[in-house]
Protein backbone atom coordinates (compact mmCIF):
# COMPACT_ATOMS: atom_id res chain seq x y z
CA UNK A 1 0.00 0.00 0.00
CA UNK A 2 1.28 3.61 -0.86
CA UNK A 3 1.68 5.99 1.68
CA UNK A 4 0.77 9.03 1.79
CA UNK A 5 2.18 12.35 2.22
CA UNK A 6 0.00 16.03 2.44
CA UNK A 7 -3.40 17.09 1.99
CA UNK A 8 -5.99 18.01 -1.36
CA UNK A 9 -7.90 20.41 -1.20
CA UNK A 10 -11.27 20.79 -3.12
CA UNK A 11 -13.48 24.36 -3.64
CA UNK A 12 -16.04 23.79 -6.58
CA UNK A 13 -17.40 27.17 -7.31
CA UNK A 14 -20.82 28.06 -9.23
CA UNK A 15 -20.59 30.78 -11.74
CA UNK A 16 -23.10 31.77 -14.23
CA UNK A 17 -22.50 30.24 -17.85
CA UNK A 18 -20.13 32.27 -19.61
CA UNK A 19 -21.42 30.49 -23.15
CA UNK A 20 -24.30 29.96 -24.83
CA UNK A 21 -26.92 27.04 -24.16
CA UNK A 22 -24.34 24.77 -26.55
CA UNK A 23 -22.06 25.45 -24.00
CA UNK A 24 -21.09 25.04 -20.47
CA UNK A 25 -17.93 26.54 -18.88
CA UNK A 26 -15.21 25.65 -16.06
CA UNK A 27 -11.90 26.27 -15.42
CA UNK A 28 -9.29 24.66 -13.33
CA UNK A 29 -6.75 26.24 -11.19
CA UNK A 30 -3.98 23.66 -10.21
CA UNK A 31 -1.99 24.48 -7.26
CA UNK A 32 1.99 23.42 -8.54
CA UNK A 33 3.42 25.03 -5.55
CA UNK A 34 2.06 22.09 -3.33
CA UNK A 35 3.81 19.27 -2.19
CA UNK A 36 2.41 16.17 -4.57
CA UNK A 37 0.92 13.06 -2.45
CA UNK A 38 0.84 9.88 -3.34
CA UNK A 39 -2.30 7.65 -3.29
CA UNK A 40 -3.24 4.09 -2.21
CA UNK A 41 -3.79 1.80 -5.45
CA UNK A 42 -6.08 0.27 -3.10
CA UNK A 43 -9.04 2.81 -3.60
CA UNK A 44 -9.30 1.19 -6.65
CA UNK A 45 -10.40 -2.43 -5.14
CA UNK A 46 -13.29 -4.35 -5.36
CA UNK A 47 -15.63 -6.91 -3.06
CA UNK A 48 -17.60 -10.35 -3.75
CA UNK A 49 -20.39 -11.78 -1.80
CA UNK A 50 -21.83 -15.24 -2.13
CA UNK A 51 -25.15 -13.61 -3.50
CA UNK A 52 -27.08 -14.57 -6.79
CA UNK A 53 -24.52 -15.51 -9.46
CA UNK A 54 -21.53 -13.36 -7.96
CA UNK A 55 -19.65 -16.53 -6.76
CA UNK A 56 -21.39 -19.84 -8.26
CA UNK A 57 -21.60 -19.25 -11.77
CA UNK A 58 -19.68 -15.85 -11.40
CA UNK A 59 -15.87 -16.63 -10.89
CA UNK A 60 -16.59 -20.20 -9.84
CA UNK A 61 -18.17 -22.63 -12.17
CA UNK A 62 -16.70 -26.10 -12.41
CA UNK A 63 -17.49 -27.99 -15.21
CA UNK A 64 -17.87 -24.83 -17.59
CA UNK A 65 -15.96 -25.07 -20.73
CA UNK A 66 -14.79 -22.06 -19.92
CA UNK A 67 -13.42 -22.95 -16.55
CA UNK A 68 -10.15 -24.17 -15.13
CA UNK A 69 -8.76 -27.10 -13.21
CA UNK A 70 -9.78 -25.31 -10.30
CA UNK A 71 -13.64 -24.24 -11.28
CA UNK A 72 -12.22 -20.67 -11.59
CA UNK A 73 -13.87 -18.78 -14.92
CA UNK A 74 -10.57 -18.29 -17.52
CA UNK A 75 -12.28 -15.37 -18.63
CA UNK A 76 -13.09 -13.77 -15.69
CA UNK A 77 -9.37 -14.06 -14.19
CA UNK A 78 -8.27 -12.73 -17.83
CA UNK A 79 -11.07 -9.92 -17.63
CA UNK A 80 -10.02 -8.50 -13.85
CA UNK A 81 -6.31 -8.77 -14.54
CA UNK A 82 -7.00 -6.42 -17.00
CA UNK A 83 -8.72 -4.02 -13.80
CA UNK A 84 -5.32 -4.98 -12.02
CA UNK A 85 -7.36 -5.73 -8.90
CA UNK A 86 -5.30 -4.55 -5.71
CA UNK A 87 -7.94 -6.15 -3.42
CA UNK A 88 -10.95 -8.21 -2.74
CA UNK A 89 -13.38 -7.71 0.52
CA UNK A 90 -15.18 -11.38 0.79
CA UNK A 91 -17.33 -12.92 1.85
CA UNK A 92 -19.44 -10.44 2.72
CA UNK A 93 -21.78 -8.13 3.60
CA UNK A 94 -24.59 -9.25 5.10
CA UNK A 95 -24.02 -13.24 4.14
CA UNK A 96 -20.79 -13.09 6.26
CA UNK A 97 -23.44 -12.42 9.73
CA UNK A 98 -24.40 -15.99 9.43
CA UNK A 99 -21.67 -17.15 7.95
CA UNK A 100 -19.39 -19.93 9.70
CA UNK A 101 -16.08 -20.45 7.91
CA UNK A 102 -14.90 -23.90 9.38
CA UNK A 103 -17.82 -25.58 7.51
CA UNK A 104 -16.31 -24.14 4.13
CA UNK A 105 -13.09 -25.69 4.67
CA UNK A 106 -11.65 -29.28 4.21
CA UNK A 107 -12.93 -32.74 2.06
CA UNK A 108 -15.78 -32.87 3.85
CA UNK A 109 -17.67 -29.67 3.03
CA UNK A 110 -21.51 -29.13 4.85
CA UNK A 111 -24.09 -27.19 3.15
CA UNK A 112 -26.13 -24.56 4.63
CA UNK A 113 -29.05 -22.83 4.35
CA UNK A 114 -28.23 -19.10 4.21
CA UNK A 115 -30.24 -17.13 6.72
CA UNK A 116 -29.57 -13.88 4.63
CA UNK A 117 -30.07 -14.67 1.49
CA UNK A 118 -32.54 -17.80 1.97
CA UNK A 119 -30.69 -20.08 -0.15
CA UNK A 120 -28.95 -23.20 -0.01
CA UNK A 121 -25.00 -22.06 0.09
CA UNK A 122 -22.96 -25.89 -1.41
CA UNK A 123 -20.14 -24.63 0.20
CA UNK A 124 -17.64 -25.34 -1.86
CA UNK A 125 -16.65 -22.38 -2.08
CA UNK A 126 -14.58 -21.44 0.99
CA UNK A 127 -11.71 -19.74 2.10
CA UNK A 128 -8.94 -21.62 0.45
CA UNK A 129 -10.41 -21.36 -3.01
CA UNK A 130 -10.95 -17.40 -2.37
CA UNK A 131 -7.30 -17.60 -1.83
CA UNK A 132 -6.50 -19.10 -4.60
CA UNK A 133 -8.81 -17.07 -6.90
CA UNK A 134 -7.20 -14.15 -5.29
CA UNK A 135 -3.73 -15.22 -6.28
CA UNK A 136 -5.04 -16.09 -9.58
CA UNK A 137 -6.19 -12.29 -10.27
CA UNK A 138 -3.43 -10.58 -8.40
CA UNK A 139 -5.29 -9.24 -5.93
CA UNK A 140 -4.65 -9.08 -2.00
CA UNK A 141 -7.38 -11.16 -0.20
CA UNK A 142 -9.49 -9.22 2.44
CA UNK A 143 -11.76 -10.79 4.86
CA UNK A 144 -14.77 -9.72 6.95
CA UNK A 145 -15.61 -11.70 9.45
CA UNK A 146 -18.96 -12.31 11.10
CA UNK A 147 -19.55 -10.26 14.02
CA UNK A 148 -23.47 -11.18 13.76
CA UNK A 149 -24.00 -14.47 15.29
CA UNK A 150 -20.19 -15.09 14.94
CA UNK A 151 -18.14 -14.85 18.26
CA UNK A 152 -14.61 -13.24 19.02
CA UNK A 153 -12.85 -16.61 19.23
CA UNK A 154 -14.26 -17.35 15.98
CA UNK A 155 -12.93 -14.43 14.14
CA UNK A 156 -9.42 -15.20 15.80
CA UNK A 157 -9.68 -19.25 14.80
CA UNK A 158 -10.33 -18.17 11.28
CA UNK A 159 -7.02 -15.93 11.64
CA UNK A 160 -5.04 -18.40 12.87
CA UNK A 161 -6.02 -20.73 10.35
CA UNK A 162 -5.29 -18.49 7.53
CA UNK A 163 -2.03 -16.99 9.13
CA UNK A 164 -0.06 -19.39 11.66
CA UNK A 165 1.66 -22.93 11.13
CA UNK A 166 0.83 -24.25 14.49
CA UNK A 167 -2.28 -24.41 16.88
CA UNK A 168 -5.70 -26.39 15.96
CA UNK A 169 -6.75 -24.49 13.04
CA UNK A 170 -3.22 -23.46 11.56
CA UNK A 171 -2.62 -27.33 12.09
CA UNK A 172 -6.07 -28.08 9.80
CA UNK A 173 -5.17 -25.36 7.01
CA UNK A 174 -1.98 -27.43 6.75
CA UNK A 175 -3.66 -30.51 6.89
CA UNK A 176 -6.06 -29.42 4.38
CA UNK A 177 -3.18 -29.43 1.69
CA UNK A 178 -2.21 -25.72 2.29
CA UNK A 179 1.59 -25.81 4.17
CA UNK A 180 2.35 -22.51 3.60
CA UNK A 181 0.16 -19.43 5.26
CA UNK A 182 -2.40 -17.67 3.54
CA UNK A 183 -0.65 -14.30 4.72
CA UNK A 184 -4.29 -12.36 4.86
CA UNK A 185 -2.84 -8.81 5.99
CA UNK A 186 -6.49 -7.26 5.50
CA UNK A 187 -9.63 -8.15 8.15
CA UNK A 188 -12.96 -6.62 9.12
CA UNK A 189 -14.71 -6.58 12.39
CA UNK A 190 -18.31 -7.15 11.11
CA UNK A 191 -20.89 -5.72 8.01
CA UNK A 192 -22.91 -3.08 8.79
CA UNK A 193 -24.11 -4.33 12.04
CA UNK A 194 -25.91 -1.05 12.32
CA UNK A 195 -28.53 -1.83 10.12
CA UNK A 196 -31.67 -3.51 11.36
CA UNK A 197 -31.65 -5.26 8.37
CA UNK A 198 -28.44 -7.69 9.08
CA UNK A 199 -28.93 -10.40 11.30
CA UNK A 200 -27.27 -9.79 14.74
CA UNK A 201 -27.37 -5.66 14.55
CA UNK A 202 -26.18 -4.35 17.68
CA UNK A 203 -26.58 -1.32 19.15
CA UNK A 204 -23.55 1.37 19.58
CA UNK A 205 -23.08 0.90 22.98
CA UNK A 206 -22.83 -3.51 22.18
CA UNK A 207 -21.01 -2.78 18.77
CA UNK A 208 -17.65 -0.75 20.65
CA UNK A 209 -17.25 -3.31 23.22
CA UNK A 210 -17.60 -6.02 20.68
CA UNK A 211 -15.15 -4.68 18.54
CA UNK A 212 -12.81 -3.98 21.30
CA UNK A 213 -13.22 -7.73 22.36
CA UNK A 214 -12.42 -9.04 18.74
CA UNK A 215 -9.54 -7.07 18.09
CA UNK A 216 -7.89 -7.99 21.18
CA UNK A 217 -8.02 -11.47 20.74
CA UNK A 218 -7.14 -10.96 17.33
CA UNK A 219 -4.22 -9.50 17.81
CA UNK A 220 -3.38 -11.97 20.05
CA UNK A 221 -2.59 -14.25 16.90
CA UNK A 222 -1.11 -12.07 15.26
CA UNK A 223 0.10 -8.56 15.71
CA UNK A 224 0.79 -7.65 11.89
CA UNK A 225 -2.71 -7.90 10.56
CA UNK A 226 -4.63 -4.36 9.66
CA UNK A 227 -8.48 -4.73 11.55
CA UNK A 228 -11.57 -2.50 9.98
CA UNK A 229 -14.77 -2.27 12.21
CA UNK A 230 -18.16 -1.39 10.53
CA UNK A 231 -18.69 2.02 10.97
CA UNK A 232 -20.60 5.21 10.01
CA UNK A 233 -20.59 8.70 8.93
CA UNK A 234 -22.61 9.12 12.11
CA UNK A 235 -21.41 10.67 15.44
CA UNK A 236 -23.46 7.84 17.67
CA UNK A 237 -22.39 5.04 16.28
CA UNK A 238 -18.69 5.04 15.85
CA UNK A 239 -17.46 7.73 18.43
CA UNK A 240 -18.04 4.99 21.02
CA UNK A 241 -16.86 2.77 18.54
CA UNK A 242 -13.26 4.68 18.28
CA UNK A 243 -13.19 5.70 21.98
CA UNK A 244 -13.20 2.15 22.93
CA UNK A 245 -11.93 0.51 20.33
CA UNK A 246 -9.81 2.76 18.04
CA UNK A 247 -6.51 2.12 19.68
CA UNK A 248 -6.56 -1.44 17.72
CA UNK A 249 -7.86 -0.40 14.64
CA UNK A 250 -6.34 0.81 10.85
CA UNK A 251 -9.57 1.61 9.40
CA UNK A 252 -13.10 2.25 9.75
CA UNK A 253 -15.38 0.81 7.24
CA UNK A 254 -18.23 2.80 5.43
CA UNK A 255 -20.52 1.86 2.93
CA UNK A 256 -22.51 3.82 0.16
CA UNK A 257 -25.34 3.35 -2.18
CA UNK A 258 -27.27 6.45 -3.55
CA UNK A 259 -29.78 4.84 -6.04
CA UNK A 260 -32.26 2.81 -3.49
CA UNK A 261 -33.17 0.11 -5.42
CA UNK A 262 -33.97 -2.92 -3.39
CA UNK A 263 -37.80 -3.24 -3.82
CA UNK A 264 -38.14 -1.70 -7.12
CA UNK A 265 -35.32 -2.38 -9.70
CA UNK A 266 -36.53 0.98 -11.82
CA UNK A 267 -33.46 3.45 -11.91
CA UNK A 268 -33.01 7.17 -11.53
CA UNK A 269 -33.55 9.23 -14.55
CA UNK A 270 -29.94 10.52 -15.80
CA UNK A 271 -29.83 13.93 -14.79
CA UNK A 272 -30.97 12.58 -10.76
CA UNK A 273 -27.70 10.25 -10.55
CA UNK A 274 -25.62 13.70 -11.22
CA UNK A 275 -27.22 15.23 -8.70
CA UNK A 276 -26.12 12.33 -6.54
CA UNK A 277 -22.59 12.54 -7.21
CA UNK A 278 -21.63 14.73 -4.86
CA UNK A 279 -22.89 12.60 -1.76
CA UNK A 280 -20.24 10.58 -1.72
CA UNK A 281 -17.65 13.22 -0.44
CA UNK A 282 -20.21 14.33 1.60
CA UNK A 283 -20.08 11.28 3.65
CA UNK A 284 -16.07 11.13 3.69
CA UNK A 285 -16.04 14.71 5.10
CA UNK A 286 -18.46 13.68 7.51
CA UNK A 287 -16.20 10.44 8.18
CA UNK A 288 -12.81 12.72 8.86
CA UNK A 289 -14.39 14.90 10.65
CA UNK A 290 -15.42 12.18 12.95
CA UNK A 291 -11.58 11.02 13.01
CA UNK A 292 -10.52 14.43 14.17
CA UNK A 293 -13.12 15.13 17.14
CA UNK A 294 -11.60 11.51 18.56
CA UNK A 295 -7.58 12.24 17.83
CA UNK A 296 -7.26 9.31 15.33
CA UNK A 297 -6.86 11.05 12.30
CA UNK A 298 -3.68 10.41 12.02
CA UNK A 299 -3.65 7.01 12.92
CA UNK A 300 -7.24 5.16 11.19
CA UNK A 301 -7.96 5.81 7.56
CA UNK A 302 -11.32 5.40 6.19
CA UNK A 303 -11.83 2.38 4.07
CA UNK A 304 -14.88 2.80 1.39
CA UNK A 305 -15.25 -0.30 1.30
CA UNK A 306 -18.65 -1.43 -0.36
CA UNK A 307 -20.00 1.94 -2.90
CA UNK A 308 -21.92 1.40 -6.13
CA UNK A 309 -24.16 4.30 -7.58
CA UNK A 310 -27.15 1.17 -7.35
CA UNK A 311 -28.21 -0.67 -4.49
CA UNK A 312 -28.73 -4.40 -4.94
CA UNK A 313 -32.26 -5.27 -6.13
CA UNK A 314 -33.48 -8.00 -3.46
CA UNK A 315 -37.33 -7.21 -2.86
CA UNK A 316 -38.11 -8.90 0.97
CA UNK A 317 -34.62 -8.62 2.09
CA UNK A 318 -34.79 -7.63 5.95
CA UNK A 319 -38.65 -7.27 6.23
CA UNK A 320 -38.64 -10.34 8.36
CA UNK A 321 -42.21 -11.29 8.07
CA UNK A 322 -42.30 -10.59 4.81
CA UNK A 323 -39.99 -13.18 3.31
CA UNK A 324 -37.83 -12.66 -0.13
CA UNK A 325 -38.33 -12.57 -3.66
CA UNK A 326 -35.29 -14.50 -4.78
CA UNK A 327 -36.65 -15.17 -8.41
CA UNK A 328 -36.55 -11.46 -8.62
CA UNK A 329 -32.92 -10.69 -8.05
CA UNK A 330 -32.29 -11.65 -11.57
CA UNK A 331 -33.20 -8.05 -12.48
CA UNK A 332 -29.27 -7.20 -10.97
CA UNK A 333 -28.49 -8.67 -14.53
CA UNK A 334 -30.48 -6.59 -16.77
CA UNK A 335 -27.65 -4.87 -18.77
CA UNK A 336 -29.21 -1.80 -20.05
CA UNK A 337 -29.24 -1.03 -16.24
CA UNK A 338 -25.91 0.08 -16.26
CA UNK A 339 -25.39 3.33 -18.37
CA UNK A 340 -23.52 6.58 -18.45
CA UNK A 341 -25.20 7.66 -15.49
CA UNK A 342 -23.24 4.60 -13.52
CA UNK A 343 -19.79 5.61 -14.84
CA UNK A 344 -19.81 9.00 -14.84
CA UNK A 345 -20.92 8.53 -11.15
CA UNK A 346 -18.21 6.39 -10.33
CA UNK A 347 -15.61 8.37 -11.60
CA UNK A 348 -17.24 11.25 -9.75
CA UNK A 349 -16.88 8.65 -6.61
CA UNK A 350 -12.80 7.69 -7.41
CA UNK A 351 -12.25 11.26 -7.92
CA UNK A 352 -13.76 12.04 -4.26
CA UNK A 353 -11.64 9.42 -2.67
CA UNK A 354 -8.50 9.96 -4.42
CA UNK A 355 -9.09 13.80 -3.30
CA UNK A 356 -9.01 12.97 0.12
CA UNK A 357 -6.51 9.92 0.19
CA UNK A 358 -4.91 11.18 2.95
CA UNK A 359 -7.74 9.72 4.50
CA UNK A 360 -9.25 7.27 2.05
CA UNK A 361 -6.87 4.38 1.75
CA UNK A 362 -9.21 1.71 0.52
CA UNK A 363 -12.60 1.36 -1.36
CA UNK A 364 -14.63 -1.88 -2.76
CA UNK A 365 -16.75 -1.61 -5.53
CA UNK A 366 -19.64 -3.94 -4.64
CA UNK A 367 -20.00 -5.90 -6.13
CA UNK A 368 -16.77 -7.27 -8.82
CA UNK A 369 -19.10 -9.31 -11.00
CA UNK A 370 -22.51 -9.42 -11.60
CA UNK A 371 -25.40 -8.07 -9.33
CA UNK A 372 -24.29 -4.72 -9.56
CA UNK A 373 -20.70 -5.45 -10.83
CA UNK A 374 -18.40 -3.97 -13.91
CA UNK A 375 -18.25 -7.16 -15.33
CA UNK A 376 -21.50 -9.16 -16.28
CA UNK A 377 -20.72 -13.02 -16.68
CA UNK A 378 -23.15 -15.57 -18.33
CA UNK A 379 -22.69 -19.06 -19.01
CA UNK A 380 -21.14 -18.25 -22.62
CA UNK A 381 -18.48 -15.30 -22.01
CA UNK A 382 -18.66 -11.92 -20.31
CA UNK A 383 -19.74 -8.19 -21.04
CA UNK A 384 -17.66 -5.42 -19.87
CA UNK A 385 -20.38 -2.84 -18.49
CA UNK A 386 -19.97 1.09 -18.52
CA UNK A 387 -18.01 0.64 -15.25
CA UNK A 388 -15.55 -1.41 -16.44
CA UNK A 389 -13.96 1.09 -18.67
CA UNK A 390 -14.40 3.37 -15.77
CA UNK A 391 -12.37 1.57 -13.35
CA UNK A 392 -9.72 0.49 -15.92
CA UNK A 393 -8.91 3.70 -17.17
CA UNK A 394 -8.73 4.63 -13.20
CA UNK A 395 -6.13 1.91 -12.48
CA UNK A 396 -4.14 1.88 -15.55
CA UNK A 397 -3.66 5.41 -16.88
CA UNK A 398 -3.26 7.45 -14.10
CA UNK A 399 -0.26 9.17 -13.16
CA UNK A 400 0.72 8.19 -9.40
CA UNK A 401 0.28 11.54 -7.16
CA UNK A 402 -2.64 13.95 -6.68
CA UNK A 403 -2.11 18.06 -7.10
CA UNK A 404 -4.87 19.90 -5.38
CA UNK A 405 -6.77 21.69 -7.72
CA UNK A 406 -9.80 24.49 -7.82
CA UNK A 407 -12.85 23.96 -10.26
CA UNK A 408 -14.69 26.81 -11.55
CA UNK A 409 -18.05 25.21 -13.03
CA UNK A 410 -21.66 25.73 -14.46
CA UNK A 411 -24.38 24.09 -12.26
CA UNK A 412 -26.68 20.89 -13.61
CA UNK A 413 -29.51 21.92 -11.86
CA UNK A 414 -33.03 19.93 -11.65
CA UNK A 415 -35.85 20.45 -9.46
CA UNK A 416 -34.73 23.00 -6.68
CA UNK A 417 -30.89 20.85 -6.70
CA UNK A 418 -27.55 21.25 -8.37
CA UNK A 419 -24.61 20.04 -8.97
CA UNK A 420 -21.10 21.19 -10.86
CA UNK A 421 -21.31 20.05 -14.36
CA UNK A 422 -17.25 19.41 -13.83
CA UNK A 423 -15.66 17.09 -11.78
CA UNK A 424 -11.44 16.94 -12.06
CA UNK A 425 -8.56 15.67 -10.53
CA UNK A 426 -4.62 16.20 -10.96
CA UNK A 427 -2.66 13.94 -10.94
CA UNK A 428 1.20 13.97 -11.11
CA UNK A 429 4.65 12.42 -11.85
CA UNK A 430 7.06 12.38 -9.08
CA UNK A 431 8.43 15.49 -10.87
CA UNK A 432 5.41 17.45 -11.80
CA UNK A 433 6.43 17.31 -14.98
CA UNK A 434 3.57 14.71 -16.34
CA UNK A 435 -0.10 14.76 -15.62
CA UNK A 436 -2.94 13.13 -16.24
CA UNK A 437 -6.59 15.33 -15.77
CA UNK A 438 -9.77 13.50 -15.50
CA UNK A 439 -12.24 15.12 -16.05
CA UNK A 440 -16.08 14.29 -16.06
CA UNK A 441 -18.83 15.73 -17.80
CA UNK A 442 -21.97 15.89 -16.53
CA UNK A 443 -24.29 17.43 -18.47
CA UNK A 444 -26.53 15.11 -20.79
CA UNK A 445 -26.37 17.26 -24.05
CA UNK A 446 -23.91 20.49 -23.84
CA UNK A 447 -20.24 20.10 -23.96
CA UNK A 448 -18.01 22.01 -21.72
CA UNK A 449 -14.94 24.18 -22.40
CA UNK A 450 -12.65 24.14 -19.83
CA UNK A 451 -9.84 25.85 -19.29
CA UNK A 452 -6.69 24.23 -17.91
CA UNK A 453 -5.07 26.74 -16.17
CA UNK A 454 -2.10 26.45 -17.43
CA UNK A 455 -0.02 28.16 -19.99
CA UNK A 456 2.27 27.10 -22.80
CA UNK A 457 0.44 23.55 -23.50
CA UNK A 458 -1.41 24.72 -26.94
CA UNK A 459 -1.36 21.90 -29.49
CA UNK A 460 -3.21 18.26 -30.27
CA UNK A 461 -2.69 15.74 -27.41
CA UNK A 462 -3.87 12.32 -27.24
CA UNK A 463 -7.04 11.84 -24.89
CA UNK A 464 -8.13 8.65 -23.67
CA UNK A 465 -12.46 9.83 -23.49
CA UNK A 466 -15.09 7.62 -22.44
CA UNK A 467 -18.92 8.01 -23.74
CA UNK A 468 -21.75 7.19 -25.10
CA UNK A 469 -24.30 7.59 -28.66
CA UNK A 470 -26.46 8.72 -25.72
CA UNK A 471 -27.00 8.83 -21.72
CA UNK A 472 -28.84 5.58 -21.81
CA UNK A 473 -25.74 3.74 -23.60
CA UNK A 474 -24.94 0.34 -22.18
CA UNK A 475 -22.86 -2.66 -23.25
CA UNK A 476 -24.71 -5.92 -23.54
CA UNK A 477 -24.33 -9.60 -25.11
CA UNK A 478 -25.36 -8.35 -28.61
CA UNK A 479 -23.29 -5.45 -28.42
CA UNK A 480 -20.53 -5.72 -26.20
CA UNK A 481 -18.79 -2.43 -27.42
CA UNK A 482 -21.01 0.21 -27.63
CA UNK A 483 -19.46 2.20 -24.60
CA UNK A 484 -15.86 1.76 -24.76
CA UNK A 485 -12.89 4.09 -24.18
CA UNK A 486 -11.70 5.45 -27.24
CA UNK A 487 -8.18 7.14 -28.34
CA UNK A 488 -9.07 10.57 -29.25
CA UNK A 489 -7.09 13.64 -30.52
CA UNK A 490 -8.31 17.07 -28.79
CA UNK A 491 -7.00 20.42 -29.28
CA UNK A 492 -5.74 22.64 -26.41
CA UNK A 493 -5.91 26.10 -27.74
CA UNK A 494 -5.73 29.28 -25.28
CA UNK A 495 -5.17 26.57 -22.46
CA UNK A 496 -8.63 25.40 -23.06
CA UNK A 497 -10.27 22.00 -24.39
CA UNK A 498 -13.55 20.88 -25.19
CA UNK A 499 -15.22 17.93 -23.28
CA UNK A 500 -17.89 16.46 -24.65
CA UNK A 501 -21.14 16.05 -23.33
CA UNK A 502 -21.44 12.69 -20.79
CA UNK A 503 -18.27 12.06 -20.80
CA UNK A 504 -14.81 11.24 -18.81
CA UNK A 505 -11.73 12.40 -20.34
CA UNK A 506 -8.20 11.75 -19.66
CA UNK A 507 -5.77 14.39 -20.81
CA UNK A 508 -2.16 13.07 -20.63
CA UNK A 509 -0.14 16.71 -20.47
CA UNK A 510 3.61 16.75 -20.46
CA UNK A 511 5.12 20.04 -18.95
Amino acid sequence: MKHLIATVLLSIILIPSLFSQNHSSAALTIDFESRPHEYSEMIFGYFIEHFHRQIYGGIYEPGSKLSDEQGFRKDVVDALRELKVPVVRYPGGCFVSTYHWKKGVGENRIPVYDKSWHVEDPNTFGTDEYIAWCKKIGAEPYICTNAGTGTPEEMSDWLEYCNLNVGEYGRMRIANGYPEPHKVKYWSIGNENYGSWELGAKTADEWSYLVRESAKLMLSVDQDIKLFAAALADDNWTIPLLERAGQYLSYVSIHGYWDFMVENNTPSDYVTCMLKTTMPEKQILRTIDILKKTGFDKQIKIAFDEWNLKNWHHPGHGQHRKGQDIEARDGNDDNSLYTMADALFSACFLNACLRHSNYVEMANMSPVVNTRGPLFVHPEGIVKRTTYHVMQMYATKLQPNILPVTIQSDELSKDGQSVPIVDAIVTCSDDKKQLVIALVNKDPKAEVICDLGINGIDGNITATMLSGDSTEAFNDIDNPNRVVPQERKMIIKGGKVTIPAHSLVFLPILL
